[in-house]
């Protein structure tokens, strides 16, 4: 069994009604979660504590964005190596302090162990008062993407060769869509953010939908393999096409459409693809 198919298998046996969505909406409340590890997510070779700090925050916080949410709180744990220094241990916590309040959230609490590796896993919280699922495609509808794909792996590939990327790589520092996705929902089914790739998560929100696609423009590898984008994948009317656009052009933003949902079970070629 593949890890990605792994990774599906141990979601899958978790019997909650609440899992299948970016997060977890229980009353007015919606719970998110991710952890960002070393050597799994990032090499500390490659990143500032600054850095790490902030990327730790952002992919968490995207979870939240992706589901139309404003984060409220924050819980941190911190698995912390006996070789951070003091020094990096502020660089760190300021970093993530900074970036939780940009989007509006604190953090009140968590916990830190000692650790091998230096690993962080974050819970958010947050409010919404109009969700954004995952579910409620229909057939005919069109699936897009925000932005532009490709340079988290493009520069992931740059790294592993040992080169330097530019400190405003989207590998070091994920873009946000927080003000498009508020101004969108009244014209969106469905949406999640683009962490594992855009062919893995467009699978991902074809199979909750059970519904397949048509393929609308070629995508190519570089960039529907592209993992840890946090730009958004949505799905919309025909007919709500014309006002995403108006939306996109006010905010100097991409967007592409490239594909629409059919009733066939069409899948893309894709393996896992978190770093």
């Amino acid at each position: 069994m593949q890890k990605h198919d792994k990774e599906h298998y141990l979601i899958n046996r978790l019997s909650s009604k609440y899992i299948g969505d970016d997060a977890a909406v229980i009353g007015d409340a919606i719970y998110s979660m991710d952890a960002f590890f070393e050597d799994v997510h990032f090499k500390r070779e490659w990143m500032s504590m600054a850095q790490i700090g902030r990327k730790a925050m952002l992919v968490n916080l995207s979870d939240a964005i992706a589901m139309n949410a404003n984060p409220q709180f924050a819980l941190v744990t911190i698995s912390l190596p006996k070789d951070v220094s003091i020094r990096e241990i502020d660089e760190l916590t300021k970093s993530l302090e900074d970036t939780a309040h940009e989007y509006g959230c604190e953090i009140i609490g968590g916990d830190t162990i000692g650790g091998d590796k230096l690993h962080l896993s974050i819970t958010i919280i947050s409010k919404s008062g109009n969700p954004l699922f995952r579910t409620g495609l229909k057939e005919g509808d069109l699936l897009a993407f925000t932005g532009i794909l490709g340079e988290s792996k493009q520069d992931l590939d740059s790294l592993f060769r040992g080169e330097e990327i530019s400190e405003k790589s989207r590998f070091f520092e994920p873009l946000l869509r927080a003000e498009f996705i508020a101004k969108a929902r009244p014209f969106l089914r469905a949406g999640m953010d683009i962490s594992d790739g855009l062919f893995c998560d467009t699978n991902k929100l074809l199979d909750i939908n059970s519904h397949g696609f048509n393929e609308l423009k070629t995508i190519h590898d570089d960039i529907g393999l592209s993992g840890e984008e946090y730009e958004m994948l949505i799905g919309f009317k025909p007919d709500s096409l014309e006002p995403l656009k108006k939306i996109a052009k006010t905010l100097n933003m991409p967007l592409t459409v490239f594909a629409e949902v059919a009733t066939n079970k069409r899948r893309f070629l894709c393996d896992s693809h978190h770093f």
